[in-house]
């Protein structure tokens, strides 16, 4: 045999992490990187915060699974508390992002057929954007490395230039039913919508009776300094799916939803087996107990604007290599004059662990834990690795 037991679909690199402390991430041999990707937003206190650690391990000992066959308080308790903090009025819980987006999109068109509008089945996205790795998920999407060899997909989705207010709305027929657009994108690029153009998304869905839905699986969860990057324009959608973050590495995703918005999820509509298990509830308990705390979103603030500005004080040192800053929060994207890929590649041998992604952009995300000494020291490594970079030698 000639294939991996793993099947071979990632392209893996020699980083082989087998233990982490906040913001640091160890090899069996010792090696050190500082995690400035934190599992891409994912692990949002950091590797082996206590907190989450002892509510994962006091449910563990407890209850891990039972069914959705049966009454689950943790569900209950952490759906009103969801609802609590945000727009919702109803919450669905999965296990990962995509399941989320599915469960979002399930919604809106279960919403138009339970209004007598069965034929508004198609929802409106954006370049670039990324939603998830399903079938349904990658049609969602222009981006050809994604649909690559999955083709004919569904044709659920009409795709317009991102921040194009005026392409968003010349889209719009008989046919279209919602918007789905993420407030910042992530694999994309890190590049933020404008207040113009959600808030003219948000015009647009009430002018036509659409739904506007959210895709926050990566610029949720406190990640920008609000709780949901939404709270930073001022607008509120009717449907919002949600994972990576709240779960601070435990699988859980969520599709939140307006009343309104789930008129359709009726009793046997939508499940799932696993979804919102006692075990994935406590760990969303515990991360919330933290990022929802107004002077942890502050500090998230702080300590975003402190590493913006260090990046920006970085770039003239290396002005033929680093192009400018973006972001919001501590979701932070440094576009290079180069292929970011390779850098990311080459910064780990300096000991330091990011995301590349489109438009020659380096992902910072680092846990929203991180403090000024990390701060330094991941602008010292970005240093020390642009000092010694070769771009022609590493394309």
């Amino acid at each position: 045999m000639t294939i991996t037991p793993l099947m071979p679909v990632y392209g893996r690199c020699e980083v082989a992490p087998v233990r982490g402390d906040g913001c640091y991430l160890y090899d069996a041999e010792g090696r050190e990187w500082l995690d400035m990707a934190s599992g891409i937003a994912v692990n949002c206190l950091g590797h082996g915060h206590p907190h989450l650690v002892q509510a994962i391990q006091k449910q563990a000992a407890t209850l891990m699974h039972t069914s959705n066959l049966y009454k689950v308080p943790a569900q209950e308790h952490l759906a009103q508390r969801l609802v609590d903090l945000t727009f919702a009025d109803t919450v669905f819980f999965t296990n990962s992002g995509a399941e989320a987006i599915e469960c979002s999109v399930k919604t809106a068109f279960a919403y138009h057929y339970a209004t007598g509008n069965p034929h508004k089945h198609r929802i409106i996205t954006f370049s670039n954007a990324f939603h998830g790795r399903t079938l349904a998920t990658i049609s969602a999407t222009d981006q050809e490395k994604l649909r690559k060899g999955f083709e004919p997909l569904p044709d659920w989705f009409k795709v317009v230039p991102f921040d194009d207010l005026a392409a968003a709305e010349a889209a719009i027929d008989d046919s279209v039913g919602a918007f789905m657009v993420e407030p910042i994108q992530g694999e994309g690029g890190i590049r933020p919508a404008s207040v113009e153009f959600l808030k003219g998304l948000r015009a647009l869905a009430d002018k036509h009776g659409l739904l506007l839905i959210l895709d926050e699986v990566q610029c949720g969860v406190a990640r920008t300094g609000k709780l949901f990057a939404h709270e930073l324009y001022g607008v509120t959608p009717d449907i919002m799916a949600i994972a990576k973050g709240i779960g601070g590495g435990f699988p859980v995703g969520a599709c939140l939803a307006t009343e309104k918005a789930a008129t359709g999820m009726v009793v046997g509509t939508h499940g799932s087996t696993y979804g919102g298990n006692p075990l994935a509830m406590a760990a969303c308990e515990a991360v919330l107990d933290i990022v929802a705390e107004p002077a942890f979103l502050a500090q998230v603030t702080e300590m975003g604007a402190r590493l913006t500005q260090a990046l920006e004080q970085m770039i003239p040192n290396h002005d033929d290599l680093f192009e400018s800053v973006r972001g919001k929060g501590l979701m932070i994207g440094l576009k290079l004059k180069s292929d970011s890929r390779a850098f990311v590649s080459h910064a780990r041998s300096h000991g330091l662990l990011m995301v590349a992604a489109g438009d020659n952009v380096v992902r910072l995300l680092p846990p929203l834990t991180i403090e000024e000494k990390q701060i330094r020291e991941c602008v010292e490594r970005l240093s020390a690795a642009a000092r010694s970079y070769q771009p022609a030698a590493a394309a």
